[in-house]
């Protein structure tokens, strides 16, 4: 399996040689790569939408005629609209600047180890569209044949301008997908057939748009600094119940990635079991703990992930999962925090948002009864982005990848 392209979903300065289109004239043909200044601008309206042509050249340093330039090509080219003027008391009314959010789009391609999903995102952040679709467990090319069918119905809805300004498709897959053939039980010899799969190559094989892969964790956690509470807070950890439970640390506005790109791999942390006994956080807070807990019960835990936006008829069994997770959450918590000393801990994961919001309130009364002495208690806050944050993640590097700057760079532009 191919590492990622970018230690972080901003992929400043990325290598390119790997995110190449296929056909003369196809989608990021039709758009050029920005240059720095271009992506300072459009970053600094990302982030503080309403900007005057004034206020831009004063966060960005640049010159006001140099400001104006930019800022026509980027209308000329759709990147950018003006909003309604504002008269103040004196001078010239001020023209607020957003992104355009039909300016550019991406796909994001999230595979799991239960389900896969495609969607396409614009500008900023909204979802247009999305396919799923759910397995026992995932296979070359079962993602293959829904990548194709996926990206070619939602391209049926889309104008010959709209798909020439798709950037690209981002994957979000987890790091050695061949790995917990156990717990998912999965047949060993279809597995390792993920061993001989480079994905950047098999999905640029069958789409006209650069492909980019990020670990899914990453990605999650990149989809909610760009796009959830990440602009809150300087220092962040961020936990991603998923299949498996996954995460990813923010260190001054940027994701940090560590000396392998493993950094944020909460999942490996030791915890105590149910009994008392020495695990890992992924055997006690993942998704799969609770489909084995209702194989047990005879239920059917199909229905975990064919919509993760809706969990029903759950009862009893899911109480004692949000409890179970709450405990091995706050220990996890507090040991990360004994290292670093995060603002926040951020919480999301593949279900509801309601099962998310009892898994936050029940983990902040774990952590209340544990002994905190020697640390500042963190805060700990529900994702804002929410089940669909591994496929946001994935769409924003294209993006990223193209048109803006990561948020490091813009954090201190603006200090």
């Amino acid at each position: 399996m191919t590492d990622s392209i970018s230690a972080n979903p901003d992929n400043i300065g990325a290598d390119d040689r790997n995110a190449r289109p296929l056909h003369p004239g196809g989608g990021a043909n039709q758009l050029r790569v920005r240059a720095y200044n271009e992506r300072l601008v459009l970053s600094l309206v990302r982030r503080n939408a309403g900007l005057s042509k004034a206020e831009i050249a004063r966060l960005s340093g640049l010159s006001a005629q140099t400001v104006s330039v930019i800022m026509r090509a980027l209308e000329k080219d759709g990147l950018l609209m003006r909003g309604t003027p504002v008269r103040g008391n004196v001078g010239k009314p001020k023209v607020p600047m957003a992104l355009n959010p039909d300016g550019v789009y991406s796909f994001g391609l999230k595979i799991g180890r239960r389900s896969t999903e495609l969607i396409l995102m614009d500008f900023v952040g909204s979802v247009r569209a999305t396919k799923r679709e759910a397995y026992k467990y995932p296979t070359p090319d079962g993602i293959r044949r829904f990548v194709c069918d996926a990206v070619d119905d939602i391209l049926t809805g889309l104008d010959r301008n709209q798909i020439d300004r798709i950037a690209g498709v981002g994957i979000a897959a987890p790091f050695e997908l061949w790995n917990w053939v156990d717990e998912v039980g999965a047949p060993v010899e279809d597995m390792n057939a993920w061993r001989e799969v480079d994905l950047v190559d098999a999905i640029a094989a069958i789409v006209p748009f650069p492909v980019f892969q990020q670990n899914d964790a990453t990605a999650a956690c990149g989809a909610e600094l760009v796009f959830g509470l990440g602009p809150n807070y300087s220092d962040f950890a961020y936990f991603f119940i998923g299949s498996f439970i996954g995460g990813g640390v923010v260190l001054n506005q940027a994701l940090y990635a560590g000396r392998t790109g493993n950094a944020g791999a909460f999942g490996s942390m030791p915890v105590s079991s149910r009994s008392g006994h020495p695990s890992q956080l992924i055997d006690q807070a993942s998704i799969f703990v609770l489909e084995q807990m209702l194989t047990r019960e005879g239920g059917d835990p199909a229905m975990l992930w064919r919509d993760p936006d809706y969990w029903h008829g759950l009862g009893k069994t899911l109480d004692i999962w949000i409890e179970h997770t709450a405990r091995s959450l706050a220990i996890a918590i507090t040991s990360v925090c004994s290292v670093i000393d995060f603002e926040a801990v951020i919480v999301d994961g593949g279900f509801p948002a309601d099962v998310c919001e009892r898994v936050v309130a029940a983990t902040r009364a774990a952590i209340s009864e544990l002994d905190l002495q020697g640390i500042e208690r963190p805060r700990i806050e529900q994702g804002r982005v929410g089940s669909a944050a591994r496929a946001i993640g994935a769409a924003s590097l294209p993006l990223f990848s193209r048109y803006l700057l990561d948020q490091n760079v813009l954090f201190k532009q603006m200090a």
